[in-house]
């Protein structure tokens, strides 16, 4: 099992289902199964029952989540699972962690007309972008077991860096099903690689606060 972590908006749900698709694996997304186990948007039941209700919540999924079969599946987490040593403890140990590493500046510029995540509805979002990195970052970092900066390539760039990465580490031949061979390059030639770099990402939204 992978997972993926970072702050809001690295694109964790967006490389993760790409990740997905190319390595034949199922995916979940932690805050889309919360959703649905709250019958209500995250941004709408933090301002009900307050983020520590969340957490707890959020706790209770990682905890099962992570306890999958061995059926190959990419996790993607919400920005704020890493805040408690419970989901930190289990990611590492449970998962190969993948930490999504990108700047405040970067993600204000997709974000600064976001409207759904609670924690950025405020007067100055790249402050509060700033404050959570700061926060953050380290427990990124401690849980990670590799690390990719999401700054210019695209998405197709970034699941090629992460798969090289598992591939180098031995670690393709479980997350693909059964007798299926997956390439770490993609079958794209260098040509295309160089062009992908030359290209920002383009992410979905993750709905994760």
């Amino acid at each position: 099992m992978v997972s993926l972590v970072g702050l809001p908006g690295g694109g964790k749900s967006t490389v993760g289902r790409q990740l997905a698709r190319r390595l034949g694996a199922r995916f979940l997304d932690a805050d889309t199964v919360l959703e649905e186990r709250i019958g209500m948007p995250i941004r709408a039941y933090f301002e009900q029952h307050g983020e520590a209700a969340f957490r707890d919540l959020e706790e209770a999924v990682i905890d099962e989540l992570t306890r999958e079969g061995a059926a190959p599946l990419i996790l993607a987490t919400g920005g704020g699972a890493v805040l408690r040593p419970a989901n930190r403890e289990r990611l590492k140990a449970r998962t190969t962690v993948i930490y999504l590493r990108s700047s405040p500046d970067e993600l204000y510029r997709r974000l600064r007309h976001d409207t759904q995540r609670p924690l950025l509805q405020v007067a100055d979002p790249l402050a509060k972008l700033r404050e959570l990195y700061e926060q953050r970052h380290p427990l990124y970092d401690e849980v990670a077991h590799y690390r990719v900066d999401t700054g210019r390539p695209s998405v197709a760039t970034l699941v090629n860096m992460i798969m090289m990465q598992l591939d180098m580490a031995g670690l393709m031949s479980a997350l693909a099903p059964a007798g299926q061979a997956v390439s770490a390059a993609g079958g794209g030639s260098a040509a295309s690689a160089a062009g992908e770099l030359a290209t920002p990402a383009a992410f979905s939204p993750d709905p994760a606060p």
